[in-house]
């Protein structure tokens, strides 16, 4: 059999047999970071021998257009790209062995990384005596998902069994096998960076973040939140989660931290440890719910970061303290019950709804601070205990819209981020839990997202997104942008399409964009200037500041200056492809890697 360290076939390579010479094309695939395919052999009629085959990246050829011109409910993505890669083997009949004629190496499309190698489909299977031990777990009453973890574990590491937990449940669904393979890329490798021990050497503070979550912050960690929540293990520590989003805007974890209470000093020390940790370098933004002590530290801590409020938690607060009920002196006198009562009652909800719609307007609906200040002091009329909202108030430039047009927060106004993964942990999770069990549940929860991060990852590379319309803005946008991104400026591209505009002044436009709402109205007009020279395009509206993502506006003006490509310093590293693409250094200066068993485990 030819040798399978070769790094790449060449023509006249010989093999004893067509399946040794599909093994060595589905081996190099794999290696290289392409699925494979057979696309023919061509077999003897007289013997039954294959006398030529040939073997093909699965990108190679277009997917057959339909026969009918109506649209699909679900469009299925485009995968083939007409690649030409391929190895052609014709059979010498005198030496009784098959011979590469042709080869081409060279790929039109993004080759898949090697910790996603084991995603691609050529690369995946189910042995017998897998497919047996899946039967007798079955059949045992072990639940799909608690076998697949015996199994990983009894192999040492998922990455090692050859199928996934969804191929589990398929295969006992069918009985059919599907060649699957699982693994996972990015183990766990926690390392605590500080803790304090108490005089009766109980851990009071833990915070720990291995080197994936090092990674993802130094590349994503411009905006974080933070929340704590209780019960999570048998001493009732609070625990404590620094997320974030990636480049599919899918929540990352930054670090985790186990406190011994919510005292200002206990978050001065977590918040100094979490960018000590990170050579020092703090977010754009970071949001939280209202605790004052928490405030108080990342007052003094987060010092080059703007503080926002949860929104969230805010108008929690605002059911809790701004009920429409009246204080009266002497409460309900007596005979007052009945149908009078009930109709208060009515009233009083009716007035409840109202405040916390207004609440809602003042916070999200007014971009102008004095309508702001004029409905808020038409607000406060209506609210008979002000204490509260005199507090909030006083803190507005942390939570309200119009204060906040500038504030880079990738479109994040509270903690939720925080409320989903808390939602997952506790899948885990069990109150009875000492910490150290705790910490390895823990572990189980993220080993959960970062599959997920690497399934996308898979997908963005395997699938090429749809673009409505062929111009050069798209393409490139579509090349560069990771799929939800991409789909998020195409819609502002295509309302761009649609929008009317006005010249105020050279290179100053008022850009209305217009929608349909049963007819056709245009919202307000942003006023945008443009510059040809440095090809910018600065909206009133302040998308691109807030989120990353040039608005309509931007793009009409830049179509109106006749810039057709989307100008570099309008494409967010940390929104494209290529977000994790560079290396970075922890505290010594050494290169960080999430991973450094990959290597030999793709070995």
């Amino acid at each position: 059999m030819a040798e399978l360290n070769k790094e790449t076939p060449q023509v006249g390579l010989r093999f004893k047999s067509a399946d040794e010479a599909w093994q060595f094309w589905l081996a190099y695939g794999g290696r290289t970071g392409f699925d494979v395919r057979k696309r023919y052999s061509n077999v003897s009629p007289f013997d039954g021998k294959v006398t030529s085959c040939r073997f093909v990246c699965s990108n190679e050829g277009l997917r057959r257009k339909g026969q009918t011109n109506r649209a699909t409910k679900c469009f299925r993505a485009e995968t083939r790209t007409d690649c030409k890669a391929r190895i052609s083997l014709i059979l010498d009949r005198v030496a009784g062995n098959y011979e590469v004629n042709d080869v081409v190496l060279e790929h039109n499309h993004l080759l898949h990384l090697p910790k996603t190698r084991h995603l691609m489909a050529s690369q995946r299977k189910i042995s017998e005596l897998q497919a047996f031990e899946i039967e007798t777990a079955d059949e045992s009453g072990i639940r799909p998902k608690a076998a697949h973890e015996l199994a990983s574990r009894q192999v040492g590491e998922p990455l090692n069994l050859s199928y996934t937990c969804r191929d589990r449940k398929n295969y006992l669904q069918s009985k059919r096998q599907r060649d699957l393979a699982f693994g996972q890329a990015g183990s766990m490798l926690k390392y605590f960076y500080d803790k304090i021990l108490d005089c009766e050497e109980h851990i009071t503070n833990i915070f720990w973040a291995d080197a994936k979550m090092n990674l993802d912050y130094a590349h994503f960690g411009d905006v974080v939140t933070f929340d704590t929540i209780f019960g999570t293990n048998k001493e009732y520590r609070p625990f404590g989660v620094f997320l974030g989003l990636n480049q599919f805007r899918e929540t990352t974890v930054f670090g985790a931290a186990i406190l011994f209470d919510e005292t200002e000093d206990s978050f001065i020390w977590l918040f100094q440890t979490f960018i000590a940790a990170r050579n020092g370098k703090q977010p754009r933004t970071i949001f939280t719910d209202q605790d004052a002590a928490m405030g108080k530290a990342i007052l003094k801590v987060f010092t080059e970061s703007y503080h926002g409020l949860c929104t969230f938690h805010i108008m929690q607060n605002v059911v809790k303290y701004l009920s429409s009920a009246k204080d009266k002196d002497g409460g309900t006198e007596e005979g007052e019950e009945g149908e009078g009562e009930g109709e208060g009652e009515g009233e009083d909800e009716d007035e409840e709804s109202h405040i916390l719609s207004d609440f809602s307007a003042c916070m999200f609906g007014y971009e102008d601070k004095v309508e702001f200040q004029e409905a808020f002091d038409i607000m406060r009329s209506k609210v008979h205990k002000q204490t509260w909202l005199d507090s909030i108030y006083k803190v507005k430039e942390k939570w309200v819209e119009c204060f906040m047009r500038d504030v880079f927060s990738l479109g994040v106004r509270s903690t939720q981020l925080s409320e989903s993964f808390n939602k997952a942990l506790k899948n885990h999770l069990k109150s009875d839990f000492d910490i150290v069990r705790f910490l390895k549940h823990f572990e189980r929860t993220m080993e959960d997202k970062r599959a997920k991060e690497l399934e996308s990852e898979f997908e963005a590379r395997k699938k090429i997104p749809r673009r409505q319309m062929h111009t050069h803005m798209l393409l490139q946008a579509s090349e560069v942008y990771t799929p939800v991104i991409f789909e998020a400026f195409q819609s502002e591209y295509e309302i761009s399409m649609a929008a009317c505009s006005r010249l105020l002044d050279e290179n100053k436009y008022a850009i209305a964009i217009g929608r349909f709402h049963g007819d056709l109205h245009f919202e307000e007009e942003r006023i945008v200037i443009g510059d040809p020279l440095n090809q910018t395009a600065s909206c009133s509206c302040g998308m691109f500041n807030r989120t990353g993502i040039l608005c309509a506006h931007g793009l009409k003006v830049l179509d109106l200056m006749n810039i057709k490509i989307l100008p570099t310093h309008y494409v967010l590293k940390r929104w494209t492809k290529a977000a994790r693409n560079g290396s970075v250094q922890d505290k010594e200066g050494r290169n960080v890697i999430a991973n450094p068993k990959l290597e030999s485990q793709l070995r």
